[in-house]
């Protein structure tokens, strides 16, 4: 018996651990995997004394992740802590296969002209300046609005409908409406106004915070960064961490309102006061039983949620390829392309590429790429991702990259290319790909099937990023926000005095506060935004012209 027993040791599950040791409570964690860290872990690619690492994809931290970077503070590594693992980037490459680079500065401007410079490409020199003033006009809009006004109207419409997409120009299109796509996984056609707008501001004002850092990423594999740390430091103040450990089922008692126990895999059954779930959404559901989803409705609409694909490669190269010290985005790649070449960011003190892997291969630079839409056909088969082969995969985003890089210098050549990794995740079949590992992505009316962190279950949290939380974005922060929620919870009906978890809004600059007040008096009197008039009008006037 111990106090809490948490399925599941991702992001969500290590943070609940985490604060609950902080607090003296007992904890044991059990994982399917051989390696926790979830979607954020490193995957060992060989069985050698020094292997290489592959990734599900590479890890970036905007400045609005502030959750899941004060738990990285609170991990002891070395000297320090891992939070001294993050490495600021310098500067964004979008790069397009037709027209001609542009260069995005995400360093930390000193000057009234640099911020100038750094807010540019988010309102693209090519843009009509009717669009730019369009932009402008529903960004306001959307910071006047008030939180029911978000939640019960921009919920329930895309954000390609609240930029208007379909009627403005295609420079519009290309560079706005797929910017948070490339860079966040959402989809503009489907995702709501709600969460892709509030993430696009944040976004922007991440870049105008002297304070914090625009984004950052790791300076070394993510396990050997961030996860192995943690799980070490959870280790080491009680927290039996249990790998190779894959739950059955959650047994509930006669009345269905409380779990009885955790059932493994091989039959033992570990028990406990509470229990914390912190599995994926599509992993999640195997878990709900008639009996779950009748004591909280909210868990019997999670398989409402929906899950698209977004999974990474990593090509191992013999020359270090620099290009830019930050994100590369493929503006019209087909597969919606982001990339980051590593070696320039990793401490070779630490992690020395060069004598990683097998000894006759000669391994200099790591390029890691993440493809967002595989449902779009590819420009070498002529499929989309999910019907083409592991080996297929590889050769169609080789090929993008380099049609979006190679001009005039020759950055990518195929001889350069030692090996390749493709996300375990994806298995082949006689039709295709099967993915084990989507990823939750936001929709239009998604939040009313988002249950809270602690559901209507005596004894049972929600430690993942299908919960509610501030930012409602499948993401590191949304499920380390998560697993501080799960454990607030869990402390509370434990017993356990003192602090909870400290959780954070998603900051709006405190000029626009007077205007949502505002703008909640009219939405209670059944008002619109007058911000909204206007787009109805304009609606309205390109229906009838159109």
């Amino acid at each position: 018996m111990t106090d809490v027993v948490i399925i599941g040791g991702g992001i969500g599950g290590l943070t609940a651990a985490h604060e609950l040791a902080a607090r003296g409570v007992d904890v044991t964690v059990l994982e399917a995997n051989d390696r926790f860290g979830g979607k954020a872990r490193s995957i060992l690619i060989d069985d050698g004394p020094t292997p290489l690492h592959g990734e599900h994809g590479f890890r970036f931290f905007p400045a609005f992740y502030r959750h899941v970077v004060d738990t990285m503070a609170r991990i002891p590594d070395g000297t320090g802590t891992v939070a001294d693992n993050l490495v600021e980037t310098e500067a964004t490459l979008i790069a397009s296969a037709e027209g001609a680079d542009r260069i995005a500065d995400t360093g930390r401007p000193d000057s009234l002209r640099g911020w100038l410079e750094a807010l540019r490409p988010a309102f693209a020199d090519d843009l009509p300046p009717s669009d730019v003033r369009f932009l402008l006009e529903r960004l306001l809009y959307f910071l006047t609005a008030c939180e029911e006004r978000r939640e019960n109207e921009f919920d329930d419409v895309s954000w390609w409908e609240f930029i208007d997409a379909e009627n403005r120009s295609p420079e519009f299109r290309d560079r706005l409406a797929y910017a948070t796509q490339a860079l966040v996984a959402l989809r503009p056609q489907v995702g709501s106004a709600r969460t892709i707008g509030a993430i696009y501001l944040q976004l922007l004002f991440g870049q105008l915070d002297p304070s914090r850092p625009t984004e950052r990423i790791l300076n070394a594999p993510t396990s050997e960064a961030w996860i192995d740390p943690w799980v070490r430091h959870l280790e080491s103040v009680g927290v039996d961490c249990r790998s190779n450990a894959p739950v059955r089922e959650l047994a509930v008692d006669r009345r269905g309102r409380r779990i009885a126990g955790a059932v493994l895999a091989d039959g033992e059954t570990v028990t406990a006061a509470e229990y914390v779930l912190a599995v994926p959404v599509e992993i999640a559901t195997e878990f709900v039983t008639p009996e779950l989803a009748r004591a909280a409705p909210k868990l019997g609409r999670i398989e409402r949620l929906d899950t698209a694909w977004m999974n990474g490669i990593q090509f191992y190269l013999s020359e270090n390829v620099a290009l830019t010290r930050g994100h590369q985005v493929y503006a019209d790649a087909p597969w919606a392309l982001t990339s980051i070449s590593q070696r320039q960011f990793w401490r070779e003190s630490e992690y020395d590429l060069a004598a990683r892997g097998s000894e006759d291969v000669d391994v200099e630079g790591v390029l890691s790429v993440i493809a967002s839409d595989w449902d779009t056909p590819g420009t070498v088969h002529g499929k989309p991702a999910r019907e083409c082969t592991r080996e297929e995969v590889a050769t169609e985003i080789w090929a993008q990259l380099k049609a979006h890089l190679n001009g005039p210098e020759e950055r990518l050549r195929d001889e350069m290319v030692v090996d390749w990794f493709l996300d375990p995740a994806l298995e082949e079949t006689a039709d295709g790909l099967e993915n084990r590992s989507p990823l939750l992505i936001n929709t239009v009316g998604s939040l009313r099937n988002r249950p809270s962190a602690d559901p209507a279950v005596a004894n049972l949290t929600l430690a993942s990023d299908y919960v509610r939380t501030n930012s409602d974005l499948a993401s590191m922060e949304s499920a380390d926000e998560a697993g501080r929620r799960a454990a607030a919870a869990a402390l509370e009906r434990l017993g356990v005095r003192g602090p909870r978890p400290q959780v954070w809004e998603l900051e709006e600059p405190a000029a626009f506060e007077p205007f949502k007040r505002q703008d909640r008096v009219r939405y209670r009197l059944g008002l619109p935004h007058p911000a909204d008039v206007t787009h109805s009008l304009r609606r309205s006037i390109s229906t009838l012209v159109g």
